[in-house]
């Protein structure tokens, strides 16, 4: 049997497969960007696909301390079109 990858959601702190959460990714130029293929290069952090995990991560600014960095209001906007599909 295949072992099935398993990441911490920066948000609500839940164990999930890989597939059933979103990466979001510092590159090495201090962009932040979402990454659905989950191979781009820099720092991630992992949040649940869900849109109560994203308002949370807003207000713990789980994101902003997960990447070390000043997220803005376009990621999150991006994030949440990803969410709804």
């Amino acid at each position: 049997m295949k072992k099935i990858p398993m990441r911490r959601c920066v948000a609500t702190g839940e164990s999930l497969p890989k597939k059933e959460l979103l990466r979001i990714v510092r590159t090495p130029e201090g962009e932040v960007k979402v990454d659905p293929s989950g191979k781009l290069n820099g720092k991630g952090a992992y949040l649940k696909k869900d849109l109560e995990a994203l308002e949370t991560a807003r207000k713990k600014k789980a994101l902003n301390r997960a990447l070390e960095t000043e997220i803005g209001e376009e990621v999150y906007a991006a994030i949440e079109q990803v969410i709804r599909g």
